[in-house]
């Protein structure tokens, strides 16, 4: 299969408003809604052949994503009927639980990676949507006073009409039509990016983005050192030939390479600054909390409870990764995780 570079046509429009944003012939983007006041939108991308539509990522089921995403079929002259698959990167609620909502409407094939698979038993088992595991990362972490703060938060209510299985559980190397799946985990354990060779174009869900950097630590079960397996998925699709990045949040770049050496030196800068603020003992909200956060560098007492949650998940990421490099030390008693240059 030939790799041509496509001729991208993009930034037509700001990439979190609403409307069609062609990328080549055939694949347009669509920025759906989300309800946080940190990401704007999410990007599912419409992708045409004789045999029907393909979606790749579905958007969260919530008032008004249904609405964009018809309206903008209606405006490439299609309508939600002539979907066939809804290819999906992540079990997060912004990319799996619309492709859920529409299967069960319009009679579409739902596939997702295969390791998405004990995370997505899991909630089913426990049926709720507090992050669990990460509470269980926090009180490890020595974080037990922002645990009461997010105790008082108004979780959304569990809803297991949008948390059903897949009709194709997809493993690395599958390829369904143009694309092929690509394992990268990290955000998630079982995080897939979608390559299309023929056009080189990359469809990375949230594994490379390109103005932020994904959430690491955060999902039921995953592995146990996720930041680990993602940098390493980071070197993996650097091993890929270069193509045109796009994301699932912020716009269509033309270069995945460049964004993955910006993480890569990102995450280098992370683990200096976490060797420079712990001190024998720390925890890793000690750590947290002598860290900066965001691209705006706001300390982390601005942050609020969600995202400070956020920020002691991918500080516990860290530390542990400089600790299976022989960096650090660790001892654990009572059950919170002391660090420190040597053992605490």
């Amino acid at each position: 299969m030939s790799s041509a570079r496509a001729s991208l046509r993009h930034d037509t429009v700001r990439w979190d408003e609403a409307g069609v944003e062609t990328v080549v012939d055939g694949v347009h983007r669509v920025a759906l809604p989300l309800p946080e006041d940190g990401l704007k939108a999410v990007n599912v991308y419409v992708l045409e052949d004789s045999a029907g539509l393909t979606l790749i990522d579905g958007g969260w089921a919530l008032t008004g994503a249904f609405e964009v995403l018809d309206t903008s079929l209606n405006q490439l002259g299609y309508c939600v009927g002539d979907l066939r698959d809804v290819m999906v990167t992540h079990i997060h609620r912004d990319h799996y639980t619309q492709a859920v909502w529409l299967r069960d409407r319009y009679r579409l094939r739902v596939l997702l990676g295969a390791d998405e698979r004990p995370g997505l038993e899991e909630l089913r088992r426990i049926r709720t949507n507090l992050p669990t595991h990460a509470f269980d990362r926090l009180r490890s972490g020595g974080a037990d006073g922002l645990l009461d703060e997010l105790a008082a938060v108004d979780w959304p209510p569990y809803d297991p009409t949008v948390w059903k299985p897949p009709d194709v559980w997809l493993e690395d190397g599958d390829v369904v039509g143009r694309l092929e799946a690509v394992s990268t985990p990290g955000h998630t354990q079982g995080h897939l990016v979608f390559r299309d060779e023929s056009r080189s174009l990359l469809f990375s869900g949230d594994h490379v983005l390109p103005h932020i950097t994904p959430s690491i630590g955060f999902e039921l079960g995953g592995g146990a050192l996720p930041l680990k397996d993602y940098l390493e998925s980071l070197h993996r699709v650097l091993r890929l030939p270069d193509c045109a990045l796009l994301p699932a949040h912020g716009p269509v770049t033309d270069s995945v390479h460049d964004r993955v050496h910006d993480l890569l030196r990102h995450h280098e800068q992370r683990f200096d600054a976490c060797l420079d603020v712990v001190a024998s003992g720390s925890t890793a909200f000690d750590v947290a909390t002598g860290l900066t956060w965001t691209r705006r560098e706001r300390a982390f007492g601005e942050l609020d409870a969600f995202n400070r949650m956020l920020a002691v998940c991918e500080t516990v990421a860290h530390l542990d990764v400089l600790v299976d490099g022989g960096h650090l030390g660790v001892d654990e008693h009572d059950g919170v995780r002391r660090y420190g240059l040597g053992h605490a």
